[in-house]
Order: C-alpha cells, then structure tokens, then sequence
C-alpha cells in the first residue's frame, strides 16, 4: 500500500495522504474532479482548502521558511488571544477573539489545540449554568461584569478623557494611575 491509495497512511511521512486518482470501486468517476459531489460554495470552500494544505506543505519542506511561518502565525495568533482576553469583560467579541486566537495558534501548535477544545467545554458549561439560574443571580452576574468594566475604564483614564472633551474638570475622573 503506497501513499497512493486514498486514505492511507504515508508512513515515512506520519500523514494521511489521499491520492488525486480514483481507484476502482471509489465514489469518483473518472473524468471528475474529487470535489464533484459538493454543492457550489462547498467546492469551492473544499478547492480553497486544498490549495491552503498544499501551500503548507510547501512551506513545511523548507525549514527556515517554515519556522519564520510558524513564528508569524504564533505572534498573530497570541496578540488575538491576548486581545480577546483583554475585551472578555467587555460588550464585544472578546470570547470570539480568545477562540479566534486560540484556533490560530491550534493549526500549527497541539497545545493550543487542547486549551480551545477546554475553553470552549468550559464555556459552554457556564453558559448553561447560568441560563438555568434565578434571574437575580443572572443580574448580579451581570451588574458585577459591569462594575469590573466601570473599574477598568477608570483605571485607564477613559472617564477623564471624556470629560476633557465635555469641558469637565471632576478630579474623580481622573485615574489614580496617571496622575502626575
């Protein structure tokens, strides 16, 4: 069994290669393409997947271009990890940024793999959790999430740079980290 044959294992390799020829007996006909039986935007999701694996696997061939990818991607990927964390408190998509992030770093890295399949269990266990709660733990939940956003806002001065543009002078305003 060569690395051919659909769906076997390339040993030499440790992938899984699929060949681009049907062979007797398979799903494909002859003249069609492999991706003949999806819809339209399916095809073409499916091409475009297809040239991305291939485009990795070229890079993947030449050791200095696939460390500079891999720390390009892992850079990228850490700054939305760290924004999304940085906005969870926050009305936005700080959660999507965590998993957008995480789903990054997941493509070249197993670690990053492992965290996403955990944070996302377990932010779906306290989605869960809390639709099934009283609606005053739902509001206190929700009021604390506010004062967190409040507090921070104020720790970095957005509540004196408002009210510098409205014409307030309120020492109150100003963040007790910035002052001079």
């Amino acid at each position: 069994m060569g690395p051919s044959s659909p769906g076997k294992q390339d040993r030499s390799a440790g992938r899984c290669v699929l060949s681009k020829t049907a062979e007797p007996g398979s799903q494909h006909r002859e003249n069609e393409p492999p991706d003949a039986h999806l819809s339209g935007w399916r095809a073409r999701v499916h091409r475009l997947r297809e040239r991305f694996r291939a485009r990795r696997e070229r890079i993947r061939a030449r050791p200095a271009l696939n460390t500079l990818y891999r720390f390009g991607l892992g850079l990228l990927g850490g700054v939305v990890l760290l924004l999304g964390i940085v906005m969870i408190p926050y009305p936005g998509p700080g959660w999507l940024c965590v998993f957008a992030g995480l789903g990054l770093l997941a493509t070249e890295f197993a670690w990053a793999h492992h965290v996403n399949m955990f944070a996302k269990h377990h932010y779906q266990r306290w989605i869960h959790w809390l639709s099934r709660q009283h609606p005053a733990t739902r509001l206190t939940v929700m009021t604390t999430t506010g004062l967190v956003v409040v507090a921070t806002l104020w720790l970095i001065g957005a509540f004196d740079l408002v009210g510098d543009f409205l014409g307030l002078q309120w020492s109150w305003l100003a963040s007790p980290l910035f002052q001079a």
